[in-house]
């Protein structure tokens, strides 16, 4: 007589995960956060010329482009229904001076571009950048006091000039990034004295003081010529101090928040999130892009899982919308 043996235990088992992840149907059944090309924003480097479509040596596969370029750029987006473009002017140097009066001019990049892409995509979400760097010969994020430390008031003046300038060309929502204080009510109150109260503001709310940010200041030729902007944007290492700057950005007016970078501050997005009925969006940099595309290119990750993956985290984590250079190939991946 064979005897019978006893059931392991683990047979017995009521609760068992892996049925539901046995099948690709039921995973997606199932999913908690799904990413879709509506998901995102492209940001969009403008330089002058005809024809220019140059790549940046530290961010491959992401350009400078002139106006006729970026229209291309953007029908692409549309055509893939990423619903909105950031755009960031690059200006020659000759054009730079101490207070970046190229990003108020009506006929500079940003205007120009913005124009432009009213009259061919007229339902594409034109968002503009709003600082100085790009603009300065100096390359700090406003006017310059005479110790070499910001000068909030005068910046703050020259910010209206620009906000003012993008919104009468066209923009719907000007994101002011350069962590001034006071910017958010500044623009707020310039805009709705000009009767642009429809204009929105998105505000990088919460902006740390990064390494991540090293691609971008080639893209954009934005580097400091001394010092650094850890005097203005956060120290990596504080947790609490984004609520207050949430806080007070909210108080003054903003629309939108952001948090900045994406990737190394999931914790603080997940923080905003939970505080925050407004919409939170997140940046992820030229740093975490290119990490990824250098990774991809020694072979150590595959592209396309690892940066899914990636977006997936900072969707996870409570985004709304997602800023990424990787917006057009996502949406292809996606579709």
């Amino acid at each position: 007589m064979t005897a019978t043996l006893p059931i392991p235990p683990h047979f017995a088992l009521r609760h068992q995960p892996r049925r539901l992840r046995r099948r690709a149907a039921m995973r997606a059944m199932l999913r908690e956060t799904q990413l879709q090309a509506s998901d995102f924003l492209l940001p969009i480097f403008l330089v002058e010329g005809t024809g220019v479509r140059e790549e940046i040596a530290s961010m491959p596969g992401v350009f400078r482009h002139s106006i006729d370029s970026c229209l291309q750029l953007c029908g692409e987006a549309v055509a893939r229904r990423i619903p909105g473009v950031l755009l960031f002017g690059v200006v020659a140097a000759q054009c730079k001076d101490a207070s970046g009066s190229a990003s108020w001019d009506s006929n500079g990049l940003v205007q120009r571009a913005t124009r432009a892409i009213r009259e061919h995509y007229p339902d594409l979400l034109v968002i503009a950048d709003a600082c100085f760097c790009e603009y300065t010969d100096h390359g700090h994020c406003g006017v310059l006091a005479p110790d070499g430390d910001r000068d909030d008031p005068a910046t703050l003046e020259n910010l209206q000039r620009q906000a003012l300038s993008y919104a009468e060309a066209g923009v719907d929502v000007i994101a002011p990034s350069g962590m001034v204080d006071g910017m958010v009510l500044a623009i707020r109150e310039a805009l709705d004295a000009a009767r642009y109260e429809r204009v929105a503001v998105l505000s990088y709310a919460i902006k740390y003081a990064s390494a991540f940010y090293g691609p971008f200041r080639d893209a954009a030729d934005s580097a400091p010529s001394f010092g650094d902007r850890r005097a203005y944007q956060m120290d990596p290492a504080n947790r609490r101090e984004a609520f207050r700057e949430l806080a007070l950005d909210l108080e003054e007016g903003a629309d939108m928040v952001m948090v900045k970078p994406a990737m190394p501050y999931l914790d603080i997005l997940r923080d905003v999130r939970e505080r925050c009925d407004f919409p939170v969006l997140a940046y992820q940099v030229s740093g975490e892009y290119s990490m990824l595309r250098a990774a991809a290119a020694a072979g150590a990750l595959e592209l396309q899982r690892s940066v899914l993956e990636s977006l997936l985290a900072i969707k996870r984590a409570g985004a709304d919308a997602i800023i990424s250079y990787f917006a057009i190939e996502v949406a292809d991946w996606l579709d």
